[in-house]
C-alpha cells in the first residue's frame, strides 16, 4: 500500500461525504488489514480504531422494524446490494475489528481501551440487528477470545476480561434467542453454532453456569440437542402424547435438524454449563426438549429404523433402554481375566473400536435417515408394536427394576452412540458431555463395564501418536483441538474408577500422555517475520483500561508456547488421574521419565529455574535438536515459566504420585519436588496455593525423605496462615496437612504445631456454630449466586495419604441430597415455578416456549427443586464446609494425642483447650440434633415439624477414637473420662453404628478403660468397670458378639473379657 492512498481512506472514515464513500473506505481498509500485520499496527497508529469502533454503535432505529417486516426466508437471503448503506457500514466495521483482533493481544488492547465490547455486545440483538451483523459479530467475539487466551498471565487482559463484560442478564437471554431460532436458513444454523461456540468459551466460572441456565440458554441448547436426536431417526413411543400446545400453540417438540447444523457446538457448550453441577445436569435430561424425545420409561417407537424386538432385547445381557441394543455387546465384569494383555489390541473383537455398529437395524453412523430406509422399516411396525410391551417386561427382568421406576435417561446410550458412530470434534464433544453426566451420577453404575471397554479406549486413542491414527500409510496427527481436551476428558472420566483405570492403562494411556508431557516441552520454532514493537512487560503498566488507542498493548505469549502449556496441562491432568490408587501405575508413569517434567511444571513464570533443572531439559533437549541455536533459545522459552492452570495440573500430579512410599523415597526426591511445591504454597494466586496445600500433604508423613527439609524452610508456619484462611478450601487442605504432620511426630513438633495454629482457633475450627444455623435453615431461604462449592467426599481413615478435596465437583453429597429430597410435598408447587425460564423481553418475538406442566412431573419438579436448594443454598453450603474442616480438625487431635508420649500431649490439650470445654466439644458431636425444619415454612401451623439430625459419620469416627486415646492415657486420664456420663452414654448408644470403624471404637473404649497399669490402678480400674455397666456397656458388648465384622467381634471379645475379669 503507497502512502497517499492512506489519508482518503482515513478521510472517508472519519468524516465521510456519503454513506457510500464511507462504506467503499470500510471494504478498502478490511482489505489492507487481513493478512497484515504491520499494516494492522500502522492503521492503529494512524488513530483508526476510535472511528471504526464509532460506527459500531451507529444508528439502528430501524432494527425492529425491518425484523418484522422481513421475518421468514427473505430476511435470510438478503443479498448485499440490498442491505441499507447504515446496515452496510456496521457490517464492515465489525469485520474489521475482528480483523485486528486476530493479532493477538496486544491487538485487542487498543480495541478494549476503545470500548470496543459494548457495541459489539448491543449487535447481538437478533430484533435490532441483521443476521449479516449478528453473524460477523459472533465472529469476532469469538476471535478476540481466541486472542486473549494468549494474553501475558501479569496482564489484567484476559478472557476473564470478556467473559465479565459478556455475563449479564441481558446478553446472556440475547444469546438464548439466536440460539432458539429454528430457521434451517445456513446463515441461522451458523449463528446458532458461533453462539454455542462463545458461551464455551466465555463461561468460566459458576456463576457464569448459573446465569446460562437460569436464562434459557441451557432449555435453548437442549432444544437444539433435541432436534440432532429426531434428526437421526431415534425416537419413542408415546413421543406423540405429548406433542400438546399452549394457548399459542406453541409445540414443545423442536423441529429436526437441518442438515447445515452442527452438533458438535451445541454439545461443548451444554458440557461447559452443566460441568460440576448435579443440578443443572439434572436441568439438561428434564428439559422439555429431552423428555418429549426421550419421554421416561416409553419403549422404543416401532417406526424409527432401529425399531427392536423383544427377541432381541431378550439377547442382551446389559439392557437399560432400547437404544443399548445399537451399542456393541459388551462382557460382564464378573467375568473378566486378570490375565488381559496392557496392549488396546488385546480388546475383544466382537466390536470394532469406533464407527457405528454393524449390527441390523442401526442406523450406520449417518446422522440423517434417509425416507427409503424410513418407509422400508415402516411396514414392520405393527409386528413390532405388538412386541414393544413385551420387551418392557423384558428389560424389566434384566435391570431388576420395574418399567415405572425412574431410570436413567436414553439420553446417556444415545451419547454413547453418537461417540461410536461420529468422529473428530463431535465425538469427543459427545464423550465430554457424557462423562459429566457420569460424574454427576446421572448414569446407572452399571454402565462403567460398558464405558471400560466402549468409551475409554476411543478417548486414548484420540491423543495415540500419529502411527496409531494413520490412514493409508501416512501418519495422521489428530486435530490439536482433540488433542488437548481428550486427556482432560479422560481424566474426569477414571478418576474415581479403579475399572477405567485399568482399561485406560490397557489402551497405553499412560504411555502416550508421557509422550504428550515430553512433548510439551519441545523447541518451540517460531517462523522467521518481521518483529512489531511492544511494550515490554517488566517496564510497561500491564493495566489494559489505562492503555492507549493507538498503541499496541503487550504482545503475550506465542500461540506455539500457548498450545505447548495446554499440552503440559491435559497430559498432567491424565497422568493425575490414573495414579491415584495402583502403586503398579505410577511406577510405570515414573518409568516414562516425566518426573524431571512434572518438577518444570511447578516453576511459575518469571521463577528462575535450578541447575538441576536445566540439566534434565538440556538432556532431553540433545535428545530432540541437534542444532546448538535453537537448543539455547528453547531452553530459555522453557524456562519462562507455566500458568496457574499448568501449575495446579503439577500439582494434581505430584499428590498422586506422592502416595507411594517407594516413588516417594527415590523419584520424587531425586527430582527435588519439595522445594518447588513449597514454593507454591507462598503462591499469590489462591487456586495454586489451595492445589499446591494439598500436594504437600503427602509429603509431611513420617515416611517422607523430605518431611524434614520442608519443615526447615518453614513450612510449618506457611501452613498455619492457611488453616486461618477464609476460604473453606484451602483451609481444609491446610488442616488436613497439619494432621499429617503431627501423625508419628516428636512431642515437640506437636507442641509448635498446636502453638502456631492457636488453641482457640482449634476450637473455633471444631466447633464453628454455622453447621448449627444450617439445620435449622428454612427451606425458603434465598439462595446465594455465585458462592463456591466445596466437596465433603474425604474418606475414612485418619491416616488417609492423601486429601481428595477436588475428586467430587457435583453439588450437594447423598446425605445432604437425601435431606433435600425429603422436602418433595413441601417444594412441588414451588419447584413448578422454578421450571418456567421464559424470557421476561415483551417487545422479543423470538420468545421461547414455557415450559409447560404437564412437560415435567411434579415428582421430577421437587427432584430439581431439590437438588438446586443443596447447591445454591448458601447456609447449607456452608454446613458442608464446616463438616469437612470440622472432621480434619478432630483427627488433628487424634493423632495429636496418639503414640509416643501421648500422656504428655494429652495433658497438654487439657491445659491448652481446657478439659471441661474438650469434653463439651466431644459430647456436642456425638448429640443428635433436634431441629425445626420447617418452622419458617410454616408460620401458620400449629405444631411445626421437628427434625432429628444424626451427627455426620465422619465426625463420629474421629470423636469416637478422640475417647479411644484419652482412654488409653494415664489412669487419671481414664478417670475424667469415666466421670463424662452424657458422653460415654452416646458412646453406648453407637454400639449398632452402621460404620464399622464406629463399632469398633466403642469396643476399643471399654479395652481400654478397663485397662489395669498396675496395682494401685486395681480399685480405679474396678470402679470404672461398674460404672460402664451401669451404662450398659455390657449388654452392648454382648450384642455385639454376632457383628458381621471379624474386626469389631474380636475387639468385643477382649472387651467382655477384661470387663467380667474385672467384676468377678
Amino acid at each position: 500500500m503507497t502512502r497517499p492512498s492512506v489519508a482518503p481512506i482515513l478521510t472517508q472514515i472519519r468524516n465521510p461525504s456519503s454513506l457510500v464513500s464511507q462504506v467503499a473506505a470500510l471494504k478498502a481498509l478490511k482489505n489492507e488489514l487481513i493478512g497484515h500485520e504491520q499494516k494492522k499496527e500502522m492503521w492503529i497508529g494512524l488513530g483508526i480504531v476510535v472511528p471504526v469502533v464509532h460506527l459500531l454503535g451507529h444508528s439502528k432505529t430501524s432494527g425492529k422494524r425491518r425484523s418484522r417486516e422481513l421475518n421468514g426466508a427473505n430476511i435470510y437471503s438478503l443479498a448485499v446490494q440490498d442491505r441499507p448503506d447504515e446496515d452496510e457500514a456496521r457490517l464492515q466495521a465489525t469485520i474489521i475489528v475482528g480483523s485486528l483482533a486476530y493479532g493477538g493481544p496486544a491487538y485487542v488492547a487498543p480495541l478494549v481501551a476503545a470500548y470496543a465490547l459494548p457495541p459489539l455486545f448491543v449487535q447481538l440483538s437478533i430484533s435490532d440487528s441483521s443476521p449479516q451483523i449478528v453473524l460477523a459479530t459472533l465472529r469476532t467475539l469469538i476471535t478476540i477470545a481466541d486472542s486473549l487466551t494468549s494474553a501475558h498471565p501479569a496482564s489484567s487482559l484476559s478472557v476473564g476480561t470478556l467473559s465479565n463484560a459478556l455475563m449479564s442478564k441481558s446478553l446472556v437471554q440475547s444469546l438464548a434467542q439466536i440460539i432458539s431460532q429454528t430457521s434451517p436458513a445456513l446463515i441461522i444454523q451458523q449463528q446458532i453454532s458461533l453462539a454455542a461456540t462463545l458461551v464455551a468459551k466465555t463461561c468460566r466460572e459458576e456463576r457464569h453456569q448459573s446465569l446460562l441456565a437460569n436464562a434459557g440458554v441451557l432449555d435453548a441448547l437442549a432444544s437444539r440437542l433435541a432436534g440432532f436426536i429426531i434428526s437421526m431417526g431415534f425416537g419413542f413411543l408415546g413421543v406423540e402424547r405429548d406433542i400438546h400446545s399452549d394457548g399459542e400453540g406453541i409445540s414443545i417438540i423442536p423441529p429436526p435438524a437441518p442438515r447445515s447444523a452442527q452438533l458438535a457446538p451445541i454439545l461443548e457448550a451444554i458440557g461447559v454449563i452443566i460441568s460440576d453441577s448435579k443440578y443443572r445436569a439434572s436441568q439438561l435430561l428434564y428439559s422439555p426438549a429431552i423428555t418429549a424425545v426421550f419421554p421416561p420409561n416409553s419403549p422404543l417407537d416401532p417406526a424409527s429404523p432401529w425399531g427392536v424386538s423383544a427377541v432381541a432385547v431378550a439377547s442382551r445381557q446389559f439392557l437399560l433402554n432400547p437404544i443399548d441394543y445399537l451399542l456393541p455387546q459388551v462382557p460382564s465384569s464378573q467375568h473378566k481375566t486378570t490375565s488381559q494383555s496392557t496392549s488396546h489390541t488385546s480388546a475383544p473383537t466382537t466390536f470394532p473400536l469406533g464407527g457405528p455398529s454393524s449390527r441390523d437395524g442401526g442406523p450406520q453412523g449417518s446422522r440423517h435417515t434417509s425416507s427409503s430406509r424410513l418407509s422400508s422399516h415402516a411396514a414392520r411396525s405393527s409386528r413390532i408394536a405388538d412386541q414393544a410391551s413385551a420387551a418392557g417386561d423384558i428389560l424389566s427382568r434384566f435391570t431388576g427394576r420395574p418399567p415405572n421406576d425412574e431410570d436413567e435417561s436414553p439420553l446417556i446410550a444415545w451419547l454413547l452412540y453418537v461417540t461410536r458412530a461420529e468422529s473428530g470434534v463431535t465425538r469427543l464433544m459427545a464423550a465430554s458431555t457424557l462423562t459429566i453426566l457420569y460424574r454427576a451420577k446421572l448414569v446407572n453404575p452399571r454402565r462403567e463395564t460398558e464405558f471400560a471397554h466402549l468409551l475409554v479406549p476411543i478417548l486414548v486413542k484420540m491423543f495415540g501418536k500419529p502411527s496409531d491414527t494413520q490412514s493409508q500409510g501416512v501418519p495422521r496427527h489428530p486435530p490439536f483441538e482433540i488433542l488437548v481436551q481428550a486427556p482432560t476428558v479422560l481424566a474426569q472420566l477414571v478418576t474415581d474408577s479403579v475399572e477405567l483405570q485399568k482399561a485406560a492403562v490397557e489402551a497405553q494411556a499412560i504411555k502416550n500422555l508421557s509422550r504428550m508431557l515430553k512433548m510439551a516441552f519441545d523447541p518451540v520454532n517460531q517462523p522467521n517475520q518481521p518483529s512489531l514493537w511492544v511494550a515490554d512487560v517488566t517496564t510497561t503498566n500491564m493495566d489494559y483500561r489505562e492503555g492507549s488507542t493507538i498503541l499496541l498493548g503487550h504482545s503475550g505469549l506465542p500461540r506455539a508456547m500457548v498450545e505447548k502449556l495446554k499440552l503440559r496441562e491435559a497430559a498432567l491432568k491424565g497422568l493425575a488421574a490414573l495414579a491415584p490408587f495402583r502403586d503398579d501405575y505410577r511406577k510405570m508413569i515414573i518409568e516414562n521419565g516425566v518426573t524431571p517434567f512434572i518438577v518444570a511444571a511447578m516453576r511459575p513464570f518469571g521463577q528462575v529455574s535450578s541447575p538441576k533443572a536445566e540439566e534434565s531439559f538440556s538432556g532431553h533437549e540433545h535428545a530432540q535438536t541437534s542444532n546448538a541455536t535453537t537448543s539455547s533459545r528453547s531452553l530459555e522459552r522453557w524456562l519462562e515459566g507455566n500458568p496457574a492452570s499448568v501449575l495446579i495440573a503439577a500439582c494434581g500430579a505430584v499428590r498422586a504420585l506422592s502416595r507411594s512410599v517407594s516413588i516417594l523415597r527415590t523419584s520424587l526426591i531425586d527430582a527435588g519436588v519439595a522445594m518447588p511445591l513449597f514454593d507454591l504454597l507462598k503462591s499469590p494466586d489462591m487456586e495454586v496455593k489451595i492445589a499446591a496445600t494439598a500436594a504437600v500433604c503427602n509429603l509431611l508423613l513420617e515416611f517422607s525423605p523430605m518431611r524434614e527439609a520442608i519443615m526447615d524452610a518453614g513450612v510449618l508456619k506457611l501452613i498455619c496462615e492457611h488453616a486461618h484462611s477464609s476460604n473453606p478450601k484451602l483451609r481444609l487442605n491446610a488442616v488436613w496437612a497439619l494432621k499429617h504432620l503431627v501423625f508419628s511426630a516428636e512431642n515437640k513438633v506437636k507442641i509448635s504445631c498446636l502453638e502456631e495454629l492457636g488453641p482457640g482457633w482449634l476450637v473455633q475450627l471444631i466447633c464453628d456454630d454455622t453447621e448449627d444455623t444450617a439445620l435449622g435453615v428454612s427451606d425458603e431461604s434465598e439462595e446465594g449466586e455465585g458462592a463456591v462449592e466445596v466437596s465433603t467426599d474425604m474418606g475414612d481413615s485418619y491416616m488417609s495419604i492423601d486429601p481428595e478435596v477436588s475428586q467430587e465437583l457435583f453439588g450437594a453429597d447423598d446425605e445432604a441430597e437425601q435431606e433435600v429430597l425429603s422436602m418433595a410435598d413441601s417444594v412441588s408447587a414451588r419447584a413448578k415455578a422454578h421450571m418456567d425460564y421464559g424470557f421476561d423481553d415483551k417487545d422479543s418475538e423470538f420468545k421461547r416456549p414455557r415450559r409447560s406442566r404437564q412437560v415435567v412431573p411434579p415428582t421430577l419438579a421437587a427432584r430439581l427443586a431439590a437438588l438446586k436448594d443443596a447447591e445454591t443454598n448458601p447456609l447449607k453450603k456452608a454446613r458442608r464446609d464446616d463438616v469437612a474442616v470440622q472432621e480434619q480438625g478432630l483427627d488433628f487431635i487424634r493423632n495429636l494425642i496418639c503414640g509416643p508420649g501421648s500422656n504428655e500431649m494429652i495433658d497438654i490439650l487439657f491445659n491448652g483447650l481446657g478439659e471441661d470445654r474438650v469434653f463439651d466439644i466431644l459430647t456436642s458431636k456425638l448429640r443428635p440434633k433436634v431441629v425445626n425444619a420447617y418452622g419458617r415454612g410454616k408460620r401458620n401451623s400449629a405444631a411445626p415439624e421437628t427434625r432429628v439430625i444424626q451427627p455426620q459419620g465422619e465426625i463420629v469416627v474421629a470423636v469416637c477414637f478422640i475417647v479411644v486415646h484419652i482412654a488409653a492415657g494415664k489412669p487419671q486420664h481414664r478417670q475424667l473420662l469415666v466421670s463424662q456420663t452424657e458422653l460415654l452414654k452416646l458412646l453406648a448408644s453407637l454400639s449398632n453404628h452402621p460404620n464399622k470403624n464406629v463399632r469398633t471404637a466403642v469396643a476399643w473404649s471399654v479395652i481400654n478403660l478397663t485397662w489395669v497399669d498396675d496395682e494401685a490402678d486395681q480399685m480405679p480400674c474396678r470402679k470404672r468397670a461398674m460404672e460402664l455397666r451401669k451404662l450398659g456397656f455390657l449388654s452392648k458388648l454382648e450384642g455385639m458378639e454376632h457383628d458381621p465384622e471379624l474386626d469389631v467381634r474380636e475387639r468385643c471379645k477382649t472387651a467382655l473379657y477384661q470387663m467380667k475379669t474385672i467384676l468377678h
